[in-house]
């Protein structure tokens, strides 16, 4: 039989943009041609449990990790990883791992954090794919097209100094566009 060579599809976007969803719609497919499958999720990510729920509630289960070492191939074919910029560096030789391996990966994540910079190992991830799907959501101020996160402390956008990670949703974040996307004490650069 013929070596597979594995492929990787990311999806990235900011928060609300249907990343989880879109997962489960791609993953779906799978299930139909009776491909076995795990999803991953980052154990700092405590909603929803030991599932992948998206905001539309449509869910898959998951295991739950907190490091990427713990994500194998486990003679899966097809391996979902949720979350993807929580988990560090170390996922990129994992990912390349379950590809040399004939898997077909699909990997979620936010490309960007809070601040509008790119958010920890997203871009490598983002780098290697094979195919990338960028979604967007709907501006929860102006209703235009949202390509950022908003964090939200108190009412308030968070300043630059906020911690990078706070796991929450709508009562943290709203989804923004670029106007209106605000960050209090942004460095000048």
């Amino acid at each position: 039989m013929e070596e597979r060579v594995g492929r990787l599809h990311v999806i990235a976007g900011c928060m609300s943009s249907g990343k989880t969803g879109e997962l489960i719609r791609l993953l779906s497919r799978h299930a139909v041609i009776g491909d076995n499958m795990v999803i991953y999720k980052h154990a700092v990510d405590s909603r929803d449990g030991c599932m992948a729920r998206s905001r539309l509630g449509t869910e898959m289960e998951a295991r739950v990790v907190d490091r990427p070492d713990m994500i194998v191939g486990d003679g899966f074919r097809v391996v979902g990883i949720e979350e993807a910029q929580f988990f560090g560096d170390g996922l990129v030789p994992v990912v390349r791992g379950l590809l040399a391996e004939g898997n077909h990966v699909y990997v979620t994540g936010l490309n960007q954090d809070f601040r509008g910079e790119p958010f920890g190992v997203m871009p490598v991830i983002m780098s290697l794919a094979d195919e990338l799907t960028l979604l967007t959501a709907i501006c929860q101020k102006c209703h235009g097209v949202a390509t950022r996160t908003q964090r939200i402390i108190d009412g308030s956008p968070a300043p630059w100094d906020s911690p990078l990670i706070l796991v929450g949703g709508a009562d943290y974040y709203e989804a923004r566009c670029p106007d209106c996307h605000e960050v209090p004490g942004r460095p000048v650069v």
